[in-house]
């Protein structure tokens, strides 16, 4: 008997696509597992993943984000209870499979961002939504408003042995997720219409991000005591160099040109 009750409970769910921000939702995790795919794809992230390695990343990247969020809330998360979601997130991965290279296996780098802009300003305004639905305070709404589109992308970092994007230099990737956020917040409190603060916070933070990769904004990095390089043994390195450059740092910015090894002769034919 009780393993006709087991089997009986067992079902497909219902495939929800509106509703309650759902739409969005399921928009941001498509494109975040496209995302997925194409980063886990990407020059400086690729380790030798399978195809299957490859699936997994875009799960990674489209649901991690959301399902992340949705704990911090105290609530099941929605791509469990949601069948959209992860069959939306494996069709989208398979599309970022197969699109990561064009002509000549060259990373179709501009894709990739453009994709990630759009992504990421989708997941923050439905991550402060969702803090508000709950009746979070703003501090904690904006959080979610970051943790919702940048979660995903901290997995695939660190399970590619990557820096996650979060903590080093980049064109405001954390920085568009708050600016949306708070924008999102404000017109709502503003015009008592999430659509209206959908329809303004959307273009606030997709131009900010695009202008910063177009532009090439970046957060400030970090200051140091002048006269010290800490490199990559984590040690001190006393002394700058060509205009408070040393040439250890050039080299690690990828500013110095190697000298060319000059070609072995060939052995002449007898």
């Amino acid at each position: 008997m009780g393993h006709l009750l087991l089997a009986s409970s067992i079902h497909v769910g219902g495939f929800k696509f509106t509703g309650s921000f759902t739409t969005l939702d399921l928009i941001a995790a498509a494109t975040n597992s496209l995302n997925g795919a194409l980063l886990a794809r990407r020059p400086d992230h690729y380790k030798q993943f399978t195809a299957v390695g490859i699936i997994l990343m875009a799960l990674l990247g489209g649901l991690g984000g959301g399902i992340t969020r949705d704990i911090l809330v105290g609530q099941i998360p929605s791509a469990l209870t949601n069948p959209a979601y992860i069959t939306l997130s494996l069709l989208f991965g398979f599309i970022g499979y197969h699109l990561a290279y064009g002509k000549g296996q060259l990373f179709r780098e501009g894709i990739f961002q453009f994709v990630t802009s759009f992504s990421l300003v989708m997941y923050a305004i439905v991550g402060v939504q969702k803090g508000v639905g709950v009746g979070l305070p703003i501090l904690a709404c904006l959080l979610l408003g970051i943790v919702g589109p940048t979660a995903g992308r901290y997995y695939i970092d660190i399970t590619c042995r990557v820096s996650a994007k979060q903590f080093i230099q980049g064109e405001w990737f954390v920085g568009a997720a708050l600016l949306t956020a708070a924008a999102w917040i404000v017109v709502d409190w503003i015009t008592d219409n999430t659509w209206w603060a959908f329809g303004i916070a959307f273009p606030i933070g997709f131009t900010f991000r695009v202008l910063a990769l177009y532009r090439g904004w970046e957060e400030p990095l970090a200051t140091e005591p002048r006269g010290v390089i800490v490199h990559g043994e984590g040690r001190p390195l006393l002394g700058r160099k060509l205009h408070n450059k040393s040439q250890r740092e050039l080299k690690d910015l990828g500013l110095t040109v190697e000298a060319d090894t000059p070609a072995e002769p060939q052995p002449q034919g007898g």
